[in-house]
């Protein structure tokens, strides 16, 4: 009997041991992602049985667009799939959680896989995945020639007017969303929109001329995308493509002597009757670009110093996944 109680202490110290050496983020992020995936699954079932808002106006809208513009058939039907779970927008949440479950190494850390799954719970509540489908549904509502009113959002004129914005044609809302396209760059070292699929009938359709990013940027008019959404509905990959692609036009102006002031500086003016949670959801967006931009600057600062402490360069992130009634 003497020799159990020795045992049973290595066994508690082992136990110790191997706890401490647990990384707490990864326990996380194994709690998560079946929480992100049901999340995800509960949002498909409510697109099947029309208890999304939006999708249920962009079927609306497409029975009424198809009676009056038959000839838009083909793009209306694309769009029709946005009201469903084979929509671009839901897809896309769909293969950003099978990257995080089948190419963590995708991402930098641990971490970021986690800020990954809490962006993807976020992005798949049905309120504000109904928020985010207005920019389709507010195509169709242009494409009817202000015979359907826009959703969640002013006018086109007022919009313009308020933004001091250039009019980029039918299908403007959509312009910067990776779900609908992507920007492509020129051997000139120009980019340019370039749709996807049968999106690049709105070109056709509307005479919409080529837009450059140089234009988009410094002119873009409101989306919900660029102005609420893009943290929540764009990939870490995405994202830093986005950057990039500011970043080198930026530096092109100014070898030119001129100035270029972001697409993303600033929220632009547009949006009505948003609801609640994307006005939080934007606010924790902000909030956490501020605190990593901050962690960035300490770091590089303190670079070079033999003794620098970084106990404040962790941030962290406050978000609220309040259920819309």
């Amino acid at each position: 009997m003497a020799e159990v109680q020795p045992l049973k202490s290595i066994i508690l110290l082992f136990t110790l041991m191997l706890f401490a050496c647990t990384d707490p983020v990864k326990e996380q992020i194994t709690q998560q992602i079946p929480l992100t995936e049901q999340r995800i699954d509960l949002l498909a079932q409510a697109l099947a049985n029309g208890q999304v808002r939006n999708a249920n106006l962009i079927k609306q809208y497409a029975a009424r667009l198809k009676q009056e513009k038959p000839s838009y058939k083909p793009l209306i039907d694309e769009f029709l799939k946005d009201a469903t779970s084979q929509g671009p927008m839901f897809l896309a949440l769909v293969d950003r959680l099978n990257t995080v479950k089948n190419q963590p190494q995708m991402f930098a850390n641990s971490q970021a896989v986690y800020e990954e799954l809490l962006n993807l719970y976020q992005a798949a509540d049905p309120v504000l995945f109904s928020d985010a489908l207005s920019d389709p549904l507010n195509v169709l509502a242009d494409m009817s020639e202000g015979k359907l009113p826009r959703v969640n959002a002013m006018s086109k004129a007022q919009s313009l007017a308020a933004n001091k914005a250039q009019d980029f044609g039918v299908g403007e809302q959509l312009i910067g969303n990776p779900a609908y396209g992507s920007w492509t760059t020129g051997a000139n070292g120009m980019s340019f929109w370039a749709w996807y699929g049968m999106y690049a009938m709105m070109g056709d359709l509307f005479g919409s001329r080529r837009t450059s990013y140089s234009d988009w940027g410094r002119g873009r008019n409101y989306s919900y995308y660029n102005d609420y959404g893009r943290k929540r509905y764009s990939s870490p990959s995405q994202l830093r493509q986005q950057t990039d692609l500011d970043t080198r036009t930026r530096k092109s102006f100014q070898r030119r002597g001129e100035k270029f002031t972001s697409a993303y500086s600033k929220n632009r003016t547009g949006a009505s009757s948003i609801s609640s949670q994307s006005k939080s959801a934007q606010s924790s967006a902000n909030r956490f670009a501020r605190q990593a931009s901050n962690k960035s600057a300490y770091a590089k600062a303190n670079k070079n110093a033999k003794n620098a402490s970084f106990r404040n360069s962790r941030s962290t992130t406050s978000r609220s996944f309040r259920r819309g009634k």
